[in-house]
């Protein structure tokens, strides 16, 4: 089935905050094998990843979307950063599905992730593509 281009433009409600914590900034470190550079606190520039896959997961899970997380590849990721995610930060991410195509049985999907800390200011916004691939491609 289809992904429905009626959902461009389409904002998903914000995510339940999130706590960014020097334990949740070491733990995504040693997932992806890097240590913390000597005198940095911040966040590494790909953390916020963790922070928009809660807001990919409610978009994914949401009843009128319909698309199972088994068929999703991911194919593009970048960020726009306005300051580096810090310990303590209290951050919510609101996705909005910017473009909706079908090429070769496969939906694309552009979204864009808005993070804001607990006084509404933008600290990162998310680009991702995602392909949904459809049934008959295996």
């Amino acid at each position: 089935m289809a992904v429905d281009t009626g959902l461009v433009g389409r904002t998903f409600p914000a995510t339940a905050p999130y706590e960014v914590s020097r334990a949740k900034i070491d733990d995504f470190l040693a997932a992806i094998g890097a240590d913390a550079p000597d005198g940095t606190a911040c966040a590494p520039p790909t953390f916020p990843t963790v922070v928009t896959f809660q807001a990919m997961q409610a978009f994914m899970a949401d009843p009128g979307v319909g698309i199972e997380l088994r068929r999703i590849v991911h194919g593009d990721q970048r960020f726009v950063h306005v300051r580096p995610l810090q310990p303590g930060d209290v951050v919510t991410t609101r996705l909005t599905i910017e473009s909706i195509r079908s090429m070769g049985g496969a939906d694309i999907i552009g979204t864009r992730s808005e993070i804001v800390d607990a006084s509404g200011e933008l600290v990162c916004t998310a680009y991702a593509t995602l392909f949904y691939r459809g049934e008959d491609i295996t």
